[in-house]
Formats: structure tokens, sequence, C-alpha cells
């Protein structure tokens, strides 16, 4: 299942969907969702399956479980439309409730993909443990993660309202003033998106982001 990239025909069908997000259309193009959507998807999964169990081999790799559904549940969204008009991969070690732990995404929309890895729903306890963390040794965690900003990645996270009382210079509070913290790269679609170099792009990306990622897991 060689990657040889997204289509235009990838992006048209999610910039379709924004416009007919209803049964009966999607029905009807169910073919070039499948084609065109879901299949690139899961070669570009099964490209990156030997980088990520390399990574961590207990990441969730059957690509049905890494692949988002395209289906919303409106019984707990104000969004009442079927249909998502994005799809997502999440490389994830299995757990119960998929919290605590951190995990590898990318993201792909009609305009935009954004792709990085973190924890997206820690318990309060593992915000501290992390806080603790970098306190602990807060040169060695900028030296690293300094090197995956220099790479263009970006802090990301809900903010705490009021700030938590820190000591650490400034350039740690981007990190430990957060509710939940990943980092990642939102770009505009490109041509990248239509290429085989996409995945090495995705997979030279991941793993500039091991040392985060066994840091983040170790909480």
């Amino acid at each position: 299942m060689a990657f040889n990239g997204f289509t235009p025909a990838t992006i048209q069908f999610l910039n379709d969907l924004k416009e007919n997000n209803y049964k009966e259309w999607f029905e009807e193009h169910r073919s070039v969702y499948e084609e065109e959507l879901v299949k690139p998807f899961k070669e570009l999964i099964a490209s990156l399956t030997p980088t990520m169990y390399n990574i961590d081999p207990q990441f969730e790799l059957r690509p049905h479980r890494v692949l988002s559904r395209i289906y919303r549940d409106v019984r707990f969204s104000k969004n009442k439309d079927p249909y998502k008009t994005c799809l997502w991969m999440s490389f994830q070690a299995p757990t119960p409730d998929w919290v605590n732990i951190p995990g590898f995404f990318m993201e792909l929309n009609a305009d935009m993909y954004f792709y990085g890895m973190g924890l997206f729903g820690p318990k309060k306890k593992t915000m501290d443990n992390l806080r603790d963390s970098i306190v602990y040794d807060a040169k060695e965690f900028q030296a690293q993660t300094q090197k995956i900003l220099d790479r263009g990645f970006v802090v990301y996270g809900d903010e705490y309202k009021r700030l938590i009382p820190s000591e650490l210079p400034e350039y740690f509070q981007t990190w430990v003033q957060r509710k939940n913290l990943y980092v990642g790269k939102n770009l505009p679609v490109n041509e990248d998106v239509f290429s085989p170099v996409f995945a090495d792009i995705i997979r030279e990306d991941y793993e500039s982001l091991v040392w985060l990622y066994e840091f983040l897991k170790d909480e």
C-alpha cells in the first residue's frame, strides 16, 4: 500500500461536503470518499507504521482504529451536521479512556492540515507532575524543546485563566500554563499534500518529537 499523496479530488470532496452535509449527497458520493479520502489515509498510515512501531510498540496501528470516523456524534455536539468536514489519524497506546497518554496526530480538511504530538485529555495530576518534571531538569527540557520549536512546531493547549505560580523563566511559561499540551504545525494545503514526499515529511517530524513524547509519557 504505497502512499502516493492525496489528490485534488480529496480536497474537492471535503469542499463539497461543507456545502452538502446531508445523508443523500454523501451516499451518492461515498465511492469518492472511499477512494480519495479513506484509501490514501490508510496508505499513509501503512507507510508510517514501521516508524510508529519503533517509537512505541504499544501504539494502536490497525488502520481502521488509527483513522477517525467521518460520522459526527450529534448527541454531544452543537453542530448537528451528520458528517465531519475533516478526517484525522492518531497514533496512541490503547487505554480505557484514552486520557493521560500522549499521541501523534495528523488532521486534513479542505484548507489546512495540522499534525504533531501531545497530551489532549490529561488529568490535573498529570499536568502537575509534568510541571514538576520541567522544574527538575529545566536546562535539558529547554535544550530539547528548543530543537522542536526550531523545526517550526508551535506550542498549543488550553491556557489557564489564572496563571499558576511559577518561578521558571519566560521560555517555560508557554509550556507550563496549560490544561493540556501539544505541539503542532498548522499549514495550508500545498503541493506536499499531493506528493509521496508528504509521508517522509510527517515521518521525519514525528521522529523529531520522540524526546518530548517520552518526556510526556513518563508523566
